[in-house]
């Protein structure tokens, strides 16, 4: 059994959510996961514990129901198991038009990518603070720092999560507990295809590995960084974003983020 702590994942079967998975595992940390998909869930499970000899437990939960955070907390507290790591990685997008768009599928996302971390936080702090000890890492996005059109809901949403970070951050300086944003930039991993942005700009040039965005992430983790942004392209773009006037961001963010013919 490890004695690195413990790091409860969301959304951990693919992308960015099964390298953190590794990332912490290959540090010999305990590994509480959750995702949909039950049988995915368990086969990853074995490989961790195959591969890095640490204790993984699985909880599925489906974060678009109501009350799978508040079960997911009681199964974790009822569980007896302490969690040093929270880190909030589920999420998904949906790109084009607004109005396009469904309210069923903007109002899951709302609750996805917005309701369920921000509850998580709130229900796992008690017991960090208690043991004066903890760290939370709430992965937003470049996409955090200037409105997104033809992705606008995600967007909006992981604006949210890093104001909610930060400011979770400053409330609990001092106390032993870090709070950090992760914006990761476009990656390869299957979120394009889910949001339907394959035939961006976004994804066409530029993309991280999920390995090497886990990789800073368990670093700038570690370390307390409230900010973690991998990648050069990234770091500039976030760069550009605050010096440029918001109205000429916006257009710039609109005209990487449309969808156009791939030739």
């Amino acid at each position: 059994m490890s004695q690195m702590g413990t790091a409860l994942i969301t959304g951990a079967t693919g992308g960015i959510g099964e390298a953190l998975c590794r990332e912490f595992a290959r540090h010999s940390h305990n590994l509480v996961i959750t995702a949909r998909n039950g049988r995915r869930l368990d086969e990853m499970a074995n490989r961790l514990r195959r591969t890095y000899q640490v204790d993984v437990t699985t909880i599925p939960a489906d974060f678009n129901q109501p009350g799978e955070a508040k079960k997911l907390f009681t199964e974790v507290r009822d569980s007896g198991i302490a969690v040093d790591f929270l880190v909030n990685n589920a999420g998904f997008g949906l790109g084009g038009y607004f109005i396009h768009n469904g309210l069923k599928i903007q109002d899951a996302m709302i609750r996805v990518n917005v309701s369920t971390p921000t509850k998580l936080c709130r229900m796992f702090l008690p017991d960090m603070l208690s043991r004066g000890y903890g760290k939370i890492l709430n992965v937003a996005s470049t996409g955090a720092f200037v409105p997104g059109p033809y992705n606008s809901v995600y967007c909006a949403a992981k604006a949210y999560i890093l104001s909610l970070s930060e400011a979770i951050g400053h409330e609990l300086r001092g106390s032993g507990i870090t709070v950090s944003a992760l914006c990761p930039g476009a990656a390869r991993t299957g979120f394009a295809h889910r949001a339907n942005m394959e035939t961006t700009r976004l994804f066409n040039y530029g993309t991280l590995s999920p390995k090497q965005v886990a990789r800073a992430a368990y670093i700038g983790m570690m370390h307390g960084e409230k900010l973690i942004v991998p990648g050069c392209l990234s770091r500039i773009s976030i760069c550009a974003a605050r010096l440029l006037p918001r109205c000429a961001a916006t257009c710039v963010s609109g005209f990487i983020q449309k969808q156009f013919t791939c030739r």
